[in-house]
């Protein structure tokens, strides 16, 4: 069994301290109300760290990109008094498919279903 690492630890924190600065400190009224921060990964040394981010509709997400990234220096200054450690890492905001890709295949499975004719021969059993 693995242990929990340290960079593990860090990133889960970082990732409730982001999706909390992102709700009520990033002014930008272009800001999707409904911005989430689907994982954080952290590098081992701590310089860099991977956000990744998921907007409820596709079509915020490249609005949501550029104010993260524009937000980025802010976001970083802030973690640094709210998280203590000796280095904040550089952010760097990564848009999330993984979402829709989960929605895309869900439909095309509902599809596929719907296409398939019902088995009516309710006498065989399996």
């Amino acid at each position: 069994m693995k242990d929990y690492s340290r960079t593990d630890r860090i990133a889960q924190v970082m990732q409730q301290e982001l999706a909390q600065m992102i709700q009520r400190e990033v002014k930008d009224p272009r800001m999707p109300e409904f911005v989430t921060v689907a994982a954080v990964a952290v590098s081992k040394d701590l310089a860099y760290a991977k956000v990744y981010i998921t907007t409820l509709k596709p079509e915020d997400q490249q609005i949501t990109m550029d104010i993260l990234q524009h937000a980025a220096g802010f976001l970083r200054s802030q973690l640094s008094k709210r998280i203590k450690l000796r280095i904040t890492p550089q952010l760097h905001f990564i848009y999330d498919t993984s979402v829709e890709y989960g929605n895309r295949l869900s439909n095309l499975i509902d599809q596929a279903a719907k296409e398939i004719p019902p088995n009516d021969d309710s006498s065989s059993d399996r």
